[in-house]
């Protein structure tokens, strides 16, 4: 898409970008948003969540047919460009 002023750019990006930050769930952080995450608020989520699915798991267990459901995992560390292995910093 093409703007036609630098003021139409910037309304969109100013729109796009408080979107994608504060309310878009993103799978690669445990479907939070990313404000969530960088202000600190991911633990509490979590933890409201897992006590979702436990009373969800108590009231119907036999629709959990493997085992009791988790939410997604918080990640340790997100990468958009995960540095190369090298090795200095292979694991």
């Amino acid at each position: 898409k093409k703007f036609e002023t630098i003021e139409q750019a910037r309304d969109f990006c100013r729109r796009f970008f408080a979107w994608y930050n504060e309310e878009h769930h993103h799978a690669g952080i445990g479907l939070m948003t990313p404000d969530q995450v960088h202000f600190g608020q991911a633990e509490a989520i979590y933890a409201a969540r897992q006590e979702t699915l436990d009373t969800a798991f108590i009231s119907t267990p036999e629709r959990f047919v493997r085992k009791p459901p988790r939410p997604p995992h918080i990640p340790t560390a997100v990468w958009i460009n995960p540095p190369k292995q090298t090795q200095g910093n292979q694991a």
